[in-house]
């Protein structure tokens, strides 16, 4: 990878900010899963679905900044805004569905899926925590916008910040 390339990666706020939105409603999830449940579960760190929505959050946060730097009437702000609304109404939607359906096949009793020969590996349930209630995805759609729009106007991208720190010599 070139310098240039690597430099203009890092100095890229709007990308930065989005993940640092999304890593922060991941990192939300563990805190609610301490305050509301009571009990240390780290699996949720990498985990789709809960409170609140990260890839909302990612998406949201990346938009804002993007529309801040390039301007609310540019393209790339419209082609932004337009993949969130995709990915919001997937989270609470059809993912919630799937979801819901894996949720309602688990349900269903063992002696239903044997086919008269033993298999080696049994059947494993389905992952029923894939999408998003409309709350979840409005918390993360909103946390995105509130963690990526401060951090790039306050601090700026991940090479502005190595600058300021005197990591990179300014040229």
């Amino acid at each position: 990878m070139s310098e240039a390339v690597l430099t203009g990666l890092l100095d890229n706020g709007p990308l930065w900010w989005g993940l640092a939105a999304c890593g922060s409603a991941q990192l939300s999830k563990l805190l609610i899963e301490l305050v509301v449940h009571r009990r240390w579960n780290p699996k949720v760190l990498v985990e789709t679905g809960g409170m609140p929505s990260s890839h909302s959050a990612l998406l949201t946060g990346t938009a804002a900044a993007l529309g801040w730097q390039q301007g609310f009437d540019s393209p790339v702000f419209a082609l932004a805004a337009t993949l969130c609304f995709v990915v919001l109404y997937d989270a609470s939607g059809v993912r919630r569905a799937a979801g819901i359906t894996a949720q309602r096949v688990n349900a269903l009793p063992d002696a239903l899926w044997s086919s008269g020969a033993e298999t080696a590996d049994p059947l494993k349930p389905l992952k029923e925590n894939l999408g998003h209630t409309r709350l979840e995805v409005l918390v993360g759609s909103l946390m995105g916008p509130l963690v990526a729009l401060p951090g790039l106007v306050w601090l700026g991208s991940p090479w502005v910040l190595a600058q300021h720190w005197g990591w990179v010599a300014v040229g």
